[in-house]
């Protein structure tokens, strides 16, 4: 294994090259970019459509395999993985789609969606659980940052699709089956596990701050882009050129390794700092000659002093310790500290937070999911202003949920499930506004859900590494995901297909056989608005009974401005 240099450039190239990835990773997003032509082309009804939607997120967020995998091995093994599923299932669907393949059965195209969608879990998980390892002591901060750029994924593919593809379903589907992998491949070597810094360093903070701000004109810009495709008739050269900026701003977190090549002003203070730990750079280093692949969690110091190498041995060889006096017996571990994942699985708190989570996300993905037939309902046909205003406002919600709270954590202790509290409120409001399809309110509404929305994801990533610890933190979080497709079948499959069907049975006299029939008027989604509306309200009172629990657990994590970890007793 070889042992980065505190403070070296290498974490923040993984960095640079997970934004990309967070970028590819965001390709369930795509899904009502094309839902129309499954619809159109394929002759499906809006009950088959809807269950689509519902495979397009289990397959986003079912990501227990990938949490457990990310444990065992390396980063670049993880995101093979994802580049290979997304190559399969969205091939699939390009052929049926492109009518390359002729009638594939409807339950194959199910899995292919799903197949497909699930590379983003595989893609996810790898760069967030690395990253994270890498700045432990800035995770909401990171957790933020990546979030972000996977919010802002949609409205990057809404610009190709609109501007290269010439809004293309099938050349959309061949982009994602081609272009995922191909973006792995390139950049996998570069996400890989460091060693992050022994404490805070006052360059990192000037260049999150610039990844931010990056982030934030990227944002912009691609907003100010689908406006003007969507008013003007852009040429080919000028729409190639607003793509090739777009690539541009991708790339400007990797300035920060450039700078930190071009002007090593702090490089002597980095080796300073490393060189306190020389002894286990020199242990390193031996080892690197042994073993070239590194998985993303290294033993802990605890069992390699016991001589123990994998979870089966050091349980049976603790127990044989035990009865033999050498160790004392296990305790469990406290908030804060790492838990297995059955260890979590006990506990209140981790419950409550899946619990608001769903709540959060469940409803808001329910949305989403039927985010065209929501602006058709209420006469707004241009689906790719609709989605690239959520797209913009669920990466200000995911970049602002991590630096908000991550600045009120440490400056005044103030657990990070707060934001979630605040942000389901005004949840509540917003589909009170959508129910109501007041005019001209329909992009103000979305504007909030997309804010909202991000914010759930932003704050719950640190919140679970926080309570439950970073060892078991990739199978933990990609638990915590499974609220998004649960919501999506429930809300969305369940509650809005089925009101949507019926007000279009009674609008048509109930005649449903043309599959091309849509839902108008704001009776399409009301009932459904209302219900989530109501599901709201209940995430918010389980937000306030978490942040009560919480409060004692974060005045005792950062009590000293910035994260720390709680005194650990001895094992032995």
């Amino acid at each position: 294994m070889v042992v980065l240099k505190v403070g070296s450039r290498p974490p923040w190239v993984g960095l640079g090259a997970a934004v990309w990835i967070q970028i590819a990773g965001g390709n369930a997003y795509n899904f009502p970019l094309y839902s129309h032509s499954l619809k159109s082309v394929l002759g499906f009804n809006q009950q088959q459509l809807t269950m689509l939607g519902v495979a397009n997120d289990i397959g986003e967020n079912v990501g227990l395999l990938p949490g457990v995998v990310c444990n065992k091995l390396p980063p670049w093994i993880v995101l093979l993985i994802g580049a290979l599923a997304s190559f399969l299932g969205y091939g699939v669907l390009w052929l049926a789609i492109s009518q390359t393949v002729q009638s594939l059965p409807y339950w194959l195209l199910w899995i292919a969606l799903a197949i497909g969608t699930n590379s983003s879990a595989w893609l996810g998980t790898s760069v967030l659980v690395t990253n994270m390892r890498n700045f432990p002591i800035s995770r909401g901060t990171v957790a933020g940052i990546l979030k972000g750029y996977v919010g802002l994924s949609a409205a990057v593919y809404t610009v190709i699709y609109s501007l290269v593809l010439q809004g293309s379903s099938a050349k959309l589907l061949l982009f994602l089956t081609v272009g995922i992998p191909v973006l792995c491949l390139a950049l996998m070597y570069f996400v890989r596990p460091c060693t992050p810094a022994s404490g805070a360093d006052s360059a990192e903070h000037c260049h999150f701050v610039f990844t931010q701000v990056a982030s934030i004109v990227l944002g912009i810009y691609l907003l100010t882009t689908t406006v003007l495709n969507d008013s003007l008739s852009l040429g080919p050269p000028v729409s190639y050129a607003l793509v090739a900026i777009m690539v541009v701003l991708l790339m400007a977190p990797l300035a920060i390794p450039v700078k930190m090549t071009l002007f090593p002003s702090n490089q002597r203070k980095s080796d300073e700092l490393s060189h306190s730990n020389g002894s286990t750079n020199q242990l390193s280093s031996g080892e690197a000659n042994a073993d070239n692949m590194e998985p993303l969690l290294t033993p802990s110091s605890s069992t390699t002093q016991l001589g123990l190498e994998g979870d089966d041995g050091s349980d049976i060889d603790i127990l044989l310790a035990e009865g033999e006096g050498a160790v004392k017996k296990k305790r469990r571990p406290k908030r804060g500290e790492d838990f297995t994942f059955r260890e979590a699985l006990v506990k209140a708190d981790f419950w409550l937070l899946f619990l608001v989570y769903f709540f959060g996300v469940g409803s808001g993905v329910t949305v989403l999911n039927n985010l065209a037939q929501i602006g058709i309902a209420l006469d707004s046909n241009n689906t790719t202003i609709l989605l690239t205003i959520f797209s913009f406002c669920n990466f200000l919600g995911r970049l602002s949920g991590g630096v908000v709270s991550e600045h009120f954590v440490r400056s005044k202790t103030l657990p990070r499930t707060v934001w979630m509290t605040c942000t389901q409120l005004i949840m509540v409001l917003t589909y009170l506004l959508f129910a109501s399809a007041l005019k001209g309110t329909l992009y103000a509404a979305t504007s909030l859900l997309g804010i909202c929305y991000g914010v759930q994801f932003s704050v719950m990533v640190p919140t679970a590494s926080e309570l439950f610890g970073l060892k078991h933190f990739g199978l933990i979080y990609n638990f915590m995901l499974l609220g998004n497709p649960l919501g999506a079948l429930i809300f969305s499959g369940g509650l809005a297909g089925y009101v949507y069907d019926a007000e279009v049975a009674k609008q048509q006299g109930h005649n449903l056989i043309n599959s091309s029939v849509s839902c108008l008027g704001p009776n399409c989604f009301r009932l459904t608005f209302l219900v989530l509306a109501g599901v709201c309200c209940m995430g918010s009172l389980l937000s306030v009974i978490l942040t009560v629990r919480l409060k004692p657990v974060y005045q005792m994590l950062y009590s000293g401005g910035s994260f720390r970890l709680p005194p650990q007793k001895a094992s032995h």
